[in-house]
């Protein structure tokens, strides 16, 4: 036996030169890796965590150095960019799962008022609610649950004022100026708020056909050259539009005499 076994004991032989055995010499960082990617699977998919917020803060300092070359601050400004919408992606998946499982079963979108369910639970809003009943009454057929075939009635079925709320503060995107509002608010902000919104003349009565964005009525308004025409020019005007008027009139009358008969068929596929 040589010197070197005998000095070593007999142990296992060293690895290879600059190697360091598992366990001996290694800090507490050697350890964090597969820790923090423990707790990142456990938080679960979807949950903004800080060190990617704080990357991504990072990554838009770096793109607003001036002292940076150009290209690495774009370079940084896009990672930037794609590093906050992944940090900000959890919340869109909430409220994607969110809409799947508020949402009426029979049309599948999101009620706009009441929300009404059946004795096992399953929702329905207001319209597909009424359409059922009606539709069962035409039929002479007791309405039913189209989820679980359970008898609905006005009696049977009752209201669900948590789904209600839920909807009422679920975001939604406004047609207009496509900024997100609570549902609950969308509507007066689309109707009375928002400076997008389509609108039309004031002088709308005596023939002006333009209609826009609410923030150009006023200069529109001041421009219009139909408040200094002559009034032949707007009895002309005021004439085409009692002829359209008519055939309007006309068009809801032969409508509501298809709708009046006694008794309508139908056939049910």
């Amino acid at each position: 036996m040589s010197g070197a076994e005998e000095a070593g004991g007999g142990g296992p032989a060293a690895g290879p030169a600059g190697s360091v055995p598992a366990g001996v010499g290694a800090g507490p960082g050697a350890a964090a890796g597969p820790a923090a990617a423990a707790l990142g699977e456990a938080a679960g998919p979807g949950l903004p965590d800080e060190a990617g917020l704080a990357g991504a803060r990072q990554l838009q300092e770096a793109a607003g150095d001036p002292d940076a070359p150009p290209k690495k601050r774009l370079r940084a400004a896009e990672a930037a960019e794609a590093a906050a919408a992944a940090a900000a992606a959890g919340s869109g998946k909430l409220e994607e799962r969110l809409y799947s499982v508020l949402c009426c079963t029979v049309c599948l979108d999101l009620p706009k008022a009441s929300v009404y369910q059946c004795t096992n639970g399953h929702l329905m809003c207001a319209g597909c609610f009424i359409h059922l009943l009606a539709d069962a009454r035409l039929k002479e057929e007791q309405a039913t649950c189209p989820n679980c075939r359970c008898e609905i009635s006005k009696s049977l079925c009752c209201r669900n004022l948590a789904v209600e709320k839920a909807v009422s503060e679920l975001p939604s995107e406004c047609g207009f100026c496509l900024r997100q509002f609570p549902r609950s608010i969308l509507e007066r902000h689309q109707k009375e708020e928002c400076q997008d919104r389509v609108t039309q003349c004031k002088y709308k009565r005596i023939g002006c056909p333009w209609h826009g964005p609410f923030h150009e009525l006023t200069v529109h308004e001041a421009a219009c050259a139909h408040p200094t025409k002559t009034g032949n020019e707007l009895m002309e005007i005021l004439d085409e539009m009692d002829q359209s008027h008519r055939k309007e009139m006309q068009l809801y009358n032969s409508i509501f005499s298809l709708l009046s008969f006694e008794k309508i068929g139908y056939t049910d596929h």
